[in-house]
């Protein structure tokens, strides 16, 4: 590579895509005769337009976008169906592209019976990232619904307890993992600091952990229980209830 083309691709690291490139979706319409999935060709046939796309990845990959408004009844078709069967679900997780373009959800499925795979996606607008929680189908869904919300602000309606899993509850720079969010945070390092600093122990954990934890330390003899000299950490020897 030569010295100008090196030069101008470190340029683009910071000016980021041209406008052209900014407005265009995130994967170009799936090209006609890709290989046949049989969960694809059964959803198109079953729910119609809100199948909105299908493409082929890695060689081998089927994903198929759907209508957000319709996930949780087209994800729980393809669990329930006998002839599909997705009894497993390998992961949940978010894609942003960044210079203000759409989101993507994305949901990987596995059948264990009929052993197939397929990633399900569905792009949300930055103003509305809501989509329905799957926990109910799959409770595997229940940590990683509360990533995505946590470092990309996706909401999840009707997950049982949508909080922050990795940064505390009052953590207030944003979503790490999404494109707009600065390389050193958006505080000062001695802003992050101070708040860091200020924490207590019962920021890391819920209301439902902290009175669990007390009573499991009430219970404890001493010097065990809170408050005693001699006691270990916070809570006693439990250390907490992480």
């Amino acid at each position: 590579m030569s010295n100008d083309a090196f030069k101008k691709g470190l340029d683009g690291l910071d000016s980021g895509p041209t406008p052209s490139q900014a407005g265009q979706t995130e994967a170009p319409p799936a090209a006609a005769g890709l290989p046949p999935h049989p969960s694809v060709d059964a959803l198109r046939e079953r729910f119609g337009d809100a199948v909105l796309r299908h493409e082929l990845v890695a060689g081998d990959e089927h994903v198929v976008y759907v209508d957000p408004a319709r996930v949780l009844e087209m994800l729980g078709w393809l669990k329930d169906d006998p002839a599909h069967r997705y009894d497993f679900l390998q992961d949940l997780t978010c894609v942003d592209h960044g210079n203000g373009r759409t989101l993507q959800v994305v949901w990987q499925l596995w059948s264990i019976p009929n052993k197939l795979n397929l990633r399900v996606k569905a792009t949300l607008p930055l103003d509305a990232l809501e989509v329905d929680s799957v926990y109910h189908l799959w409770r595997a869904s229940d940590w990683l619904e509360r990533e995505a919300y946590d470092m990309f602000g996706v909401v999840f309606r009707g997950h049982p307890d949508l909080r922050r899993i990795l940064m505390p509850y009052n953590y207030a720079e944003g979503h790490p993992l999404r494109k707009d969010f600065p390389l050193r945070g958006r505080f000062t390092r001695a802003e992050q600091t101070r708040r860091a600093l200020a924490q207590k122990t019962e920021d890391h954990y819920s209301e439902k952990e902290l009175r669990i934890a007390h009573a499991l330390g009430q219970a404890l003899p001493e010097p065990f229980a809170p408050g005693e000299a001699g006691s270990q950490g916070q809570f006693g020897g439990m250390g907490g209830a992480g």
